[in-house]
């Protein structure tokens, strides 16, 4: 019998923070998963805990070209009915997160499910800032100014990836394009109104270089048409423009 849930952790090199978030799983009160740690070809003393690991707790270790080339791998082990993402030192927000989900919500015929993300890095940039900790997801249109789902607090059914995974073209912003693509195809997407996990703020997409916001246009102009890529340039040159004045640099 299938697992309810496959949660997919890529990896390289992050021992300290991935027991961090090895332990959260562990500690949930819902058992019905299976967990992929897909590693990039780590340092021996991660490779040595990897290897300590038994089921449901499964890895595979090899070199890859990227994060997200790490979490196609996962997609392609897994066998859950629901998909989940977490990066190395990322948590849930507490032991009964799961059962909450799965035990105590209506999913009915959602394709999506999402929720509330808790920043915890001492240093967060703009967007992250001490006034601002926790993100809010959305869906609706305002999925065209910015990614409104957060990839570690966002459950997929597995049916989505059964003919496109996360496309390698977008090195930092390859989730954006998979939310942006499923919101044009108007799947359905339950918000739930609690925190799902606890999330480091210095991700692949935090950085705030003019080459993140180039890879938007890129991929907002590839899922409308090129005659929106102005609107697209002037939406990213606010953002840029924005972080910088804020951040003092």
């Amino acid at each position: 019998m299938n697992p309810k849930i496959s949660i997919i952790i890529p990896v390289l090199n992050n021992l300290t923070r991935l027991k961090k978030t090895i332990d959260s799983i562990k500690n949930q009160t819902f058992r019905d998963y299976e967990v992929f740690v897909i590693d990039g070809y780590s340092d021996l003393k991660t490779q040595e805990f990897l290897q300590n690991l038994t089921a449901p707790f499964f890895y595979q270790s090899e070199k890859d070209k990227g994060v997200y080339d790490a979490m196609n791998k996962g997609i392609s082990l897994s066998k859950g009915e629901w998909l989940f993402f977490l990066g190395a030192g990322d948590e849930f927000f507490n032991d009964a997160t799961l059962e909450d989900i799965f035990k105590n919500t209506k999913l009915e015929k959602n394709s999506i499910i999402t929720g509330n993300v808790t920043y915890k890095a001492e240093s967060k940039p703009f967007v992250y800032s001490k006034y601002k900790t926790e993100k809010k997801p959305i869906w609706s249109y305002k999925m065209w100014f910015w990614n409104g789902l957060h990839h570690q607090g966002t459950f997929y059914k597995r049916e989505l990836f059964l003919k496109n995974q996360y496309c390698l073209k977008y090195k930092t912003l390859s989730d954006y394009h998979l939310n942006l693509r499923l919101y044009k195809e108007k799947k359905n997407c339950k918000i739930l109104n609690f925190t799902i996990t606890k999330c480091n703020s210095d991700g692949l997409s935090k950085s705030g270089k003019w080459d993140l916001y180039k890879e938007e246009i890129e991929l907002k102009t590839n899922l409308s048409s090129s005659f929106y890529t102005p609107f697209f340039y002037l939406v990213a040159g606010i953002k840029f423009i924005t972080r910088k004045i804020v951040n003092g640099r």
